[in-house]
């Protein structure tokens, strides 16, 4: 393992939300930050980031797939975790590297746990036993309401993107609820200027370690 620089290096940290909410350009904007902070940063996404992750993630969100269960779902996605965590995730902590994935355990519990009435703690219980890390050092969840966020997917809207407001509404209350009932979760409005939110959270990032 590499001597730490800072007090990010071996964390891990998660930004995840709605669709529409961001994550991608606010999971650029503070990996931007903490490199100015002399950290070196793994960015990464959920599912993906991995040759089998990728390929499973083709599978979840691919529009031929609308028969698919959720229990499903559940199962490839936590699939696609258990390799990222052991390919990508465990060795760069390890080298103390600070690890930013865009989503993670907590979409799968708002998507197809909340919304798809799978259940959030089922989902928690095939996690704990499928990863060894089941909950990140920081999740950060990127609100946003649902006439805003469809405004921002100005592009053909995946498999998931499409199953409808009233699956989407449920969604943003399940992230809800998972941070107001876990430890280290915070949530941050993202309605507002990219500036403002980005400043928002490396401040809640700063704050937390």
């Amino acid at each position: 393992m590499m001597e730490s620089l800072n007090k990010f290096a071996g964390r891990f940290i998660v930004l995840d939300g709605p669709d529409g909410c961001g994550k991608s350009t606010h999971c650029r904007l503070l990996a931007e930050w903490l490199k100015n902070q002399g950290t070196e940063v793994e960015v990464l996404r959920d599912p993906g980031a991995t040759a089998i992750g990728e390929k499973i993630r083709q599978i979840l969100l691919s529009t031929e797939s609308n028969l698919m269960d959720d229990a499903t779902e559940v199962l490839l996605f936590m699939a696609s975790r258990a390799q990222l965590w052991k390919e990508k995730i465990a060795p760069s902590l390890a080298y103390g590297k600070c690890v930013l994935i865009d989503r993670w355990l907590s979409s799968t519990c708002a998507y197809q746990g909340k919304a798809g009435g799978f259940g959030m703690d089922k989902v928690i219980r095939i996690a704990k036993g499928c990863l060894e890390k089941p909950w990140p050092d920081l999740t950060i969840i990127l609100d946003i309401d649902l006439k805003t966020a469809a405004q921002r997917l100005a592009r053909d809207l995946d498999r998931m993107e499409q199953k409808g407001d009233r699956y989407h509404q449920k969604v943003r209350h399940g992230f809800l609820e998972l941070a107001d009932k876990l430890d280290n979760f915070s949530v941050v409005d993202t309605s507002g200027k990219i500036e403002s939110v980005a400043k928002t959270i490396i401040e809640i990032v700063n704050d937390h370690f």
